[in-house]
C-alpha cells in the first residue's frame, strides 16, 4: 500500500518482474550453459585443469554467483531514471502548474472564481487517475494535468487573496521552504520508510479525503464550510499539512528506489506526476493554515 501513482510501477514498488536467478548446482547437472559446456575440438575436456588455469574460470566471464540477487532493471541500451531527471521534470512541472495559475489568477473574474475551483477541482482528480493508470506517464498527460491544476491553484488562490492580501506570496514561500526542510530531513537524518510507515501514510492519507470529500458534499448543500471552519479548520488544516510533509517522505523513498532499481528515464514523469500532486496539496492546505492566522 502507497501513493497510487507510483504503485502502478513495479521500478519503484518493488514488483517488477527480475531476471530468474542462477539456481544451485544439484548432483550430477553441469551448472554451465549447454552452448559453452559442450566440448569443442582441440578443447580441454570439462573437468579437467590446464596448467595455470582456473578450474571455475568460465571462458567468457566469471561463474555467477548462484546466490546473487537480481534488481528489476530496464532493457539493455534504455536510458535510466537519474536524480537530475525527476528535478528537472518536476521542476517543469511546478512551473506549469504556477504558470496557469497566475494566468488563471489574473483573468477569471470574480463571478467565475468558484465554478472554476469546483469544477478543476473534480476533473483535476480525475485526470490524474487517468494519467496515472496508464502504464507510462506521458509528457503530455503530466502537462494536461499540470494546466487543470493550474486553474485549480488559480481559483484556490484569488480566493483567499482577495480576503488577505500578499498571503498567496507568503504560502509559496511556506511550501518550498517545508518542502526543502523535509528533504533535507530525509537525507541528513538518514529517515528510514519501513512498510509499515507507508501503509499508515496511505491509509490515514485515504480516510483524510474520504472525510474531505464528505465535508465538500456536505459543503454545497449547506453552503457553511463545514469541518473547515472555525477552529476545527485550522486543526483540520495542520493535520492535513501534516499527511501531506510525510507523503512528500514516501514520495522521496520511492524515487530512491526507482533509481536503485534502475528504471527508464520515462519514469521520471511518473516521480514528477507525484511530488506535483504533493506539493500543490501541501500549497493550498499551508494556505489555509495563513489564513486562520491572518484573521
Amino acid at each position: 500500500m502507497g501513493n497510487p501513482i507510483f504503485n502502478r510501477s513495479g521500478f519503484f514498488n518493488g514488483q517488477q518482474p527480475a531476471p530468474v536467478p542462477v539456481q544451485p548446482q544439484q548432483y550430477g547437472q553441469n551448472p554451465y550453459p549447454q552452448q559453452y559446456s559442450q566440448q569443442q575440438y582441440g578443447q580441454q575436456s570439462y573437468g579437467q585443469q590446464p596448467y595455470g588455469q582456473n578450474p571455475y574460470q568460465q571462458q567468457y566471464g566469471q561463474q555467477p554467483n548462484q546466490y546473487e540477487q537480481f534488481q528489476p532493471q530496464a532493457q539493455a541500451g534504455t536510458k535510466l531514471m537519474t536524480l537530475d531527471d525527476v528535478i528537472t521534470k518536476t521542476a517543469i512541472s511546478l512551473i506549469m502548474v504556477a504558470g496557469v495559475a497566475a494566468v488563471a489568477y489574473l483573468m477569471l473574474p470574480l463571478a467565475f472564481v468558484f465554478p472554476a475551483l469546483i469544477a478543476s477541482s473534480l476533473l483535476g482528480l480525475v485526470t490524474v487517475f487517468i494519467v496515472s493508470a496508464r502504464r507510462t506517464v506521458s509528457p503530455v498527460g503530466l502537462f494536461v494535468y499540470a494546466i487543470v491544476e493550474g486553474v485549480f491553484v488559480g481559483a484556490f488562490t484569488k480566493v483567499f487573496e482577495y480576503q488577505y492580501p500578499g498571503i498567496a506570496t507568503q504560502a509559496v514561500l511556506a511550501t518550498f521552504v517545508v518542502a526543502g526542510v523535509t528533504l533535507a530531513a530525509y537525507k541528513f537524518f538518514n529517515i528510514r520508510v519501513t512498510p509499515k510507515f507507508r501503509r499508515m501514510v496511505f491509509i490515514a492519507t485515504a480516510a483524510f479525503a474520504v472525510l474531505m470529500l464528505g465535508n465538500f458534499v456536505f459543503s454545497l448543500i449547506s453552503g457553511s464550510a463545514g469541518m473547515r471552519g472555525g477552529a476545527l479548520g485550522l486543526l483540520v488544516a495542520v493535520v492535513a499539512c501534516g499527511l501531506a510533509v510525510m507523503n512528500l517522505v514516501t514520495d522521496f523513498d520511492y524515487v530512491e528506489r526507482g533509481i536503485a532499481s534502475r528504471a527508464p528515464a520515462s519514469e521520471s514523469w511518473r516521480a514528477a506526476l507525484g511530488i506535483t500532486v504533493t506539493m500543490v496539496w501541501l500549497y493550498t492546505e499551508l494556505l489555509r493554515i495563513l489564513s486562520y492566522f491572518r484573521r
